[in-house]
Order: structure tokens, then sequence, then C-alpha cells
């Protein structure tokens, strides 16, 4: 999640905030933007964070910079990092399975959720479509009021737009590829 400068990494907290702050928006107004409090702008602009793709979607659109912008050279970051955020973040890791597609409308992740764990904070919603193939695990994606429990193999497409929330509910680590359209 960091791009190098100057021999320092530089996390996608730090991207958000320089967007932010290079086009003169406070955080109120991104905070109504995006629908995250401005406390939880603070802790992923300050890097106490790791954001999940549908927050950085919804960044993304409200700052009006490209995606990939966010996504660029972020495994080594995450590599490094994991460990010490899994426990204070959103109990879960994704890895960019589409580098070099920052100007494209189709992105893929590979995701691992911790087990028993759900994305903390609101649900998500953002532009465009989404696809999610569970490759292990056994996990439920809550679309809007629908809850929807998939295991190994099975498949779930959806509107984007509806608030959507995923969760395992096994006992081992699930793993999904989540495949995103934004338009």
């Amino acid at each position: 999640m960091a791009a190098k400068k100057k021999g320092k990494e530089v996390s996608i907290g730090a991207k958000i905030k320089k967007a932010r702050t290079s086009k003169k928006i406070s955080l109120d107004i991104l905070a109504n933007e995006t629908g995250f409090s401005t406390e939880y702008i603070k802790e992923i602009e300050g890097g106490n964070e790791i954001p999940s793709v549908g927050t950085l979607l919804q960044f993304a659109k409200a700052l009006q910079i490209d995606s990939g912008f966010l996504f660029k050279d972020q495994e080594k970051f995450m590599e490094k990092r994991i460990d010490a955020y899994s426990k204070r973040t959103d109990n879960y890791a994704y890895d960019n399975l589409t580098p070099g597609a920052e100007n494209k409308h189709l992105k893929a992740f590979k995701v691992s959720i911790d087990p028993m764990q759900e994305h903390k904070g609101v649900g998500y919603c953002h532009e465009g479509e989404e696809f999610v193939y569970v490759l292990k695990g056994r996990v439920t994606v809550t679309v809007g009021d629908h809850t929807n429990t998939l295991k190994a193999h099975e498949s779930l497409h959806f509107n984007a737009g509806i608030k959507h929330q995923m969760t395992n509910i096994g006992k081992t680590k699930a793993e999904l590829i989540v495949v995103i359209y934004v338009p």
C-alpha cells in the first residue's frame, strides 16, 4: 500500500491525505462525500487503519482521482505491515490481482478474512458491480437487507451501489476472489 518516496514508504492514508489537501477538500466535505466519519478518515490518513477496497473506491471517487493511484505499489507495504495491523484494522487482507490496471474499469483482488470476523465499520457501497467467488471457507455477504451464505466454489454477483458487508462465519480463514467493475 505504499510507494517509495526518497527511500520512504508512503501509505495509502498518506496518499489520500495528500490528494485531499492538494484539492483543498476538508475532512467534513470528504466525510459527507464518502459517508465515513471524520474520525475514521483521520485514522486512515494517519496510517492507523487499512481501508477496504470498496472504501478506497469511495475515496477515489470523492477525490476525483484514479483508484489505481491508491492501489499502486501496495503489495510490498501490505506484506510488511499486515501482521502488525491485522488486530487493529478490518480483520482482512487483500492482494491486487490486476496491477497495471490503474486506468481500467475492472479490478480483481484476492481477499482473506480472518475466522469469525467481519469488515468493521459501516457497510460498503460504491458505484458499479461486484463479483465474489469463495476459494475456501464460509462467508456471508449481506447486500442491503438480504444475507447470502457462500461456501467454497460458490459465487455472488451484485450491484455494488447497494450497501454490502462481508463476514467470515467459519473457524478458518476465508479466501475469496473479488472482482469490482466501476463504470
